[in-house]
């Protein structure tokens, strides 16, 4: 069984929660709401697949 890496749970977790904010704004009808949270989910992709790089590169994955 392979181990759970932490990190991209909580990755994958504030992304869900970033695409759920952008549908409450859409909701609510806050354009900066919805800009801030497409601007957040793109920073949290980034981090996650640049971390994904690093621990491939390190070999840890």
């Amino acid at each position: 069984m392979k181990e759970i890496k932490w990190i991209f749970v909580l990755f994958a977790v504030a992304a869900a929660s970033c695409m759920i904010g952008m549908g409450i704004a859409i909701g609510e009808e806050s354009l900066i709401g919805f800009i801030s949270c497409v601007i957040a989910l793109v920073a949290v992709m980034g981090f996650g697949f640049s971390a994904k790089a690093k621990m491939r590169r390190a070999g840890k994955l």
